[in-house]
């Protein structure tokens, strides 16, 4: 066998994730058609640890697994994941749409799936109000409008003016320049 041949995480990944939902629908006699369920990973994402996406032209359910999770949550976790990405597969398969509604929390309940996948990966960004007595916070991934331009938004809270940290660096600003002004300060290390 040559390294070319060798299995990678993400073969791994899929096939434990494939055995697992063959497991679970044929435990609880799901009607999901596995000849219409796609899988494949992903490391780009950074606080999702699952998706699942539609093609409604083929009718086929596409299960999106992150990397990261994987190797961050114990199996049960992940197993979890795999259980609530399966419950959007079914809705997907019978209905044409999914959420994280009745329908689904119903079923997810039913799989012991958790209706909402919590994070893997620290945030890149912290939001913090700078009113006085109000300890409102948030975490970002990705450099949303806010992070970019803090000035233009207020604690949902209070009110107050909100503040940014690069959580790495520690470094913080309050406006679009002081923004600008991090991001060129740190250079690679952004």
């Amino acid at each position: 066998m040559t390294d070319a041949d060798d299995p990678t995480i993400d073969d791994e990944i899929v096939a434990r994730a494939r055995i697992h939902a063959r497991e679970v629908i044929s435990e609880h006699d799901l009607e999901i058609d596995r000849n219409a369920l796609e899988w494949t990973v992903t490391t780009r994402a950074r606080r999702r640890a699952g998706a699942c996406r539609w093609n409604r032209a083929d009718e086929v359910a596409t299960i999106v697994l992150t990397r990261q999770a994987y190797e961050r949550y114990d199996w049960e976790t992940f197993a979890g994941v795999v259980r609530h990405e399966l419950v959007h597969a079914w809705e997907y398969q019978q209905f044409g749409e999914s959420g994280h509604g009745e329908r689904f929390h119903d079923l997810a309940a039913t799989l012991d799936a958790p209706r909402y996948c919590e994070t893997f990966a620290e945030p890149r960004y912290a939001l913090r109000c700078l009113g006085a007595d109000c300890d409102w916070s948030a975490g970002r991934h990705r450099a949303s409008k806010p992070v970019k331009a803090p000035g233009g938004y207020r604690c949902g809270r209070c009110g107050s003016d909100i503040e940014v940290e690069h959580v790495d660096s520690g470094r913080t600003w309050t406006t679009a320049s002081g923004f600008g002004g991090a991001k060129a300060a740190l250079g690679k290390r952004w």
